[in-house]
């Protein structure tokens, strides 16, 4: 199995997510055991959307994150890097108003959103540091943001037996029903090379978020974070 190269400019991973849009749900249900409907769950109660809210969420995709906020009410703008996830997402979903941005230079005036959310994005910004401030910018004072990543399982003895899966079994299973099983050899390194929840927490209080908070899921393979900027 190549070894991803984790340090691939932003329009090279930008492409290889082009290659995979199409069937990019479908993969995501079947590597995750259908835990991504649980995970996208946890978002949107972490975000608690309420109607007439304007909420931004980066890396949304296609845009299967999106919709929940959209049905509670929200103005949602589903934003991201890659052409070929905004177009099927704007064929499946015409009602959302897609939006093509790079995170770390997001096309939105300050204070543009209540709330703003990232799930399995931020490790595909090229600088996180950058990512997490420039969601600071666009969010208005009082605003919050929900980060939902991959993270380290808390139990010990599990991270081991979870770090085979992701550097074998994960990539096998991708063969199969995905157009680029390279995208995920990168996906499985770039879990393997985040930053544990403590330490994902203390740069988000770095760049000037405020009140961060965060609890695992399924056991720390995924972690929320939760925080404020700011009044």
């Amino acid at each position: 199995m190549a070894r991803a190269d984790l340090d691939k400019a932003p329009h090279d991973v930008a492409a290889m997510f082009d290659d995979v849009a199409e069937k990019y749900d479908i993969t995501n249900d079947v590597l995750s055991a259908g835990q991504t409907r649980r995970w996208r769950s946890a978002v949107l109660r972490a975000v608690d959307p309420q109607p007439g809210e304007r909420i931004l969420d980066l890396a949304a995709g296609t845009g299967t994150s999106s919709v929940p906020f959209a049905k509670a009410g929200a103005t949602v703008v589903p934003t991201d890097f890659s052409l070929g996830m905004l177009q099927v997402g704007k064929r499946r979903q015409p009602n959302l108003p897609f939006v093509a941005g790079d995170g770390m230079c997001l096309p939105f005036k300050d204070g543009a959103f209540d709330a703003a959310t990232i799930s399995f994005g931020l490790r595909n910004i090229h600088d996180r540091g950058a990512g997490l401030a420039e969601l600071l910018r666009v969010v208005r004072p009082g605003g919050r943001l929900v980060v939902c990543e991959f993270s380290h399982p808390t139990w010990a003895p599990f991270r081991t037996v979870y770090s085979e899966y992701l550097m074998k079994a994960l990539p096998a299973i991708a063969e199969r029903t995905s157009s680029n099983p390279e995208a995920y050899v990168y996906l499985a390194e770039s879990i393997r090379a985040w930053p544990d929840q403590a330490t994902l927490g203390q740069e988000m209080l770095a760049v000037g978020w405020n009140r961060v908070q965060w609890r695992n899921l399924s056991g720390g393979i995924v972690a929320l974070h939760r925080a404020w900027r700011e009044e």
